[in-house]
């Protein structure tokens, strides 16, 4: 999975599953920039990067932002002087608060939506002109196995990840001509940050008593996933890294599971 002397752009890269992408693409030769609504949590990600031998920029951020998405993608070029390859990583569970309320409010459908599939548009259509300029670019959409069907736990979350599978799609058929590829993944289990919180809130939940976060997250891990064994921020990467080489050139518009088996399409 050869990317050497790429540029990657990775966004919500300052922790978490973004994180494992930005570091496995620099493993595999890229430079990288590291996207974050967290200055402080890309600026660390990124010097991480550096000691790996890529170059790389720690960059703040906000995906519900037109004017900070063209001035990350601004500085990105200013850099570097291209960007090869996007990761459209950053995403949220729900609007600040989620974990202590027991029920879903607008407010939630409207975050979600900003952030998990404008987000994605807004970040893309900034990239996308330096992109169609060369002709040549790989974009990597993060969706979800909740994209897939409903889980009974967040229906906002589930229905934005099943628009940026959807979006993927239209993306992959608007940007082909360009020869840009465009595929989305879809994780399932992954202690992170954001299930660290989502076990959280569900220690309220009878069934769950008396467990830890952590605990919780292990028996969903052993009721859910067939291989019995959660995915890594690194498996995520791997499989952006190979999207994002020219081994996969005749590969777009899918929407490909990471999930142990506990999805298969």
């Amino acid at each position: 999975m050869d990317i050497g002397d790429r540029v990657a752009l990775v966004t919500g890269s300052g922790r978490g599953i973004g994180r494992g992408i930005a570091t496995v693409l620099a493993r595999n030769g890229a430079d990288v920039v590291v996207a974050d609504i967290n200055q402080s949590d890309a600026v660390e990600a990124a010097a991480e990067i550096s000691g790996l031998g890529r170059r790389s920029l720690g960059l703040r951020v906000d995906v519900t932002s037109q004017e900070s998405v063209d001035a990350m993608v601004g500085e990105a070029i200013a850099e570097f002087g291209r960007v090869d390859i996007l990761v459209n990583n950053a995403g949220i569970v729900a609007a600040a608060g989620w974990e202590e309320r027991a029920e879903f409010i607008w407010e939630d459908w409207d975050q979600i939506y900003e952030v998990n599939v404008k987000g994605i548009v807004r970040v893309t259509n900034a990239v996308i002109v330096h992109m169609k300029e060369r002709r040549y670019g790989k974009i990597v959409n993060m969706a979800s196995v909740a994209g897939r069907g409903a889980t009974g736990t967040s229906a906002p979350y589930s229905v934005s990840k099943a628009g940026v599978i959807m979006l993927t799609q239209a993306q992959a058929l608007e940007l082909a001509p360009f020869d840009i590829t465009v595929n989305s993944i879809c994780p399932s289990l992954l202690w992170t940050p954001m299930w660290e919180r989502i076990s959280q809130r569900w220690t309220r939940d009878p069934k769950y008593a008396g467990l830890t976060p952590r605990e919780i997250f292990d028996r969903v891990v052993q009721d859910r996933i067939p291989l019995g064994r959660e995915q890594t921020p690194e498996d995520i990467g791997n499989l952006a890294a190979f999207l994002s080489s020219d081994l996969a050139k005749n590969i777009t518009g899918q929407a490909i599971n990471v999930s142990g088996g506990s999805h298969m399409n």
